[in-house]
């Protein structure tokens, strides 16, 4: 058990010590990817999600920093210790969600505060290219996190 603890510290040192490598949107669909042409549905119901939407397999166990919105999930009035983080305000709420590489769903076991889910933020974490599903949407990428900051431009 103390073999475990200690291997859980050293990785988790390992993953702070590490600079993140900065991400965009962009960045998490593979190089020669073209997104099929969808249909639009003008009849006012909700669109379901493309899930045709492959992951950069490059970008597995990287620690990365990611800039968004998030979509809380759970957590309570104080902190969120699971949320989506996705490109555009509403993504998931408002209109349908993004495909699965253009959501990360984040994990923070203690909790993080969200100060404003209007505002954009940071989220520091390492990424992995593991499929989750929920309600809302099927995600391509989720994330350990590690940190959320202010988005700054």
């Amino acid at each position: 058990m103390k073999y475990l603890v200690l291997l859980l510290a050293i990785s988790s040192f390992a993953a702070f010590s590490q600079e993140p490598e900065e991400l965009f949107w962009e960045d998490m669909i593979p190089k020669n990817y073209i997104a099929p042409q969808e249909e639009v549905n003008h009849d006012g119901s909700m669109v379901q999600q493309s899930l045709n939407a492959p992951v950069v397999n490059e970008l597995d166990g990287k620690v990365v920093k990611i800039p968004g919105f998030v979509v809380p999930l759970e957590g309570s009035s104080d902190t969120t210790k699971e949320f989506l983080l996705v490109p555009y305000f509403g993504a998931c709420i408002h209109v349908p969600p993004p495909p699965p590489n253009q959501i990360v769903y984040v994990k923070f076991p203690n909790g993080v505060p969200i100060d404003n889910i209007y505002d954009a933020v940071w989220v520091t974490g390492t990424l992995a290219t593991q499929v989750w599903e929920g309600d809302l949407a099927t995600v391509g990428y989720t994330m350990q996190g590690i940190e959320v900051t202010p988005y700054d431009g």
